[in-house]
């Protein structure tokens, strides 16, 4: 696992040894998968539900972590980012509205990510987006993303996933079964 300094000047092995023991343990995995979005609207609920079917695994991998992070993704991603421990590999999950057939699913890269998304709980918006591409570029952790066309997303509350995204669920997962297990970039 690799360790980067987060002080100004050297640390002494008590001040590395307490922030070690502060980080979190997501920060410490492989690969740490992110359920985004809200359940309450719709088709934003995706990343949680892929999150969930994915924590229900019982052959899941100990070295990669699932959250259902929901709406909260930049406390984690803020986190990470000040740990001196990070993940080798982060992959995001959530809905997106990009004009495509829906319930399709795909893989962007942090610097491909749109800059608006379907609602104000956005994980796309500023600083998350930000926040993503400098884990990407500065930090050396690899960033992908894995994305599902929405059918749409209600103006108010209404749980549940449309048909299309409902049953792109098990194509999420294998998507990021396959992103798990490929070698990280070198």
């Amino acid at each position: 696992m690799r360790v980067e300094r987060c002080w100004m000047h050297s640390p002494t092995a008590e001040q590395a040894q307490s922030a070690c023991e502060a980080t979190p343990d997501y920060c410490r995995c492989e690969t740490l998968v992110l359920g985004c979005g809200n359940v309450l609207f719709g088709d934003d609920g995706f990343g949680p539900a892929v999150a969930g079917r994915l924590r229900g695994r019982p052959d899941l991998p100990e070295a990669v972590v699932v959250l259902e992070v929901g709406t909260a993704v930049r406390r984690v991603l803020f986190n990470v980012i000040l740990s001196p421990v990070k993940p080798q590999k982060i992959i995001v999950v959530d809905a997106v509205d990009m004009g495509r057939e829906p319930g399709e699913v795909w893989t962007l890269e942090a610097s491909e990510l749109p800059g608006i998304k379907c609602d104000d709980f956005s994980m796309h918006q500023l600083p998350t987006s930000n926040l993503l591409r400098e884990l990407n570029d500065l930090a050396g952790v690899e960033v992908r993303c894995v994305v599902a066309q929405v059918a749409g997303v209600p103006a108010e509350v209404q749980p549940g996933l449309s048909g299309p995204v409902r049953r792109a669920i098990p194509q999420a997962v294998r998507r990021i079964e396959e992103l798990w297990r490929k070698k990280n970039r070198s």
